[in-house]
């Protein structure tokens, strides 16, 4: 019996996702499944302190406009 390790598997797979979707592509979709690091409640508590609903919004329309 042959045993395949995680990393050959995942190297197989990269290979056929960029030869698929091209690199690019591929990296977004593996960036999907990324965890991120922190923890969003406490960061966005100490973000949007004292901002309203209104006031964040007002915010992320104000910067759809830049490049």
């Amino acid at each position: 019996m042959i045993t395949i390790t995680n990393n050959e598997i995942n190297k197989e797979a990269f290979e056929v996702l960029f030869k698929e979707l091209g690199v690019s592509k591929t990296i977004r979709f593996i960036n999907q499944f990324s965890a991120g690091r922190g923890n969003y409640t406490e960061m966005k508590d100490k973000i949007f302190k004292g901002m309203t609903v209104d006031d964040i919004v007002s915010e992320i329309e104000s910067n759809k406009e830049l490049p």
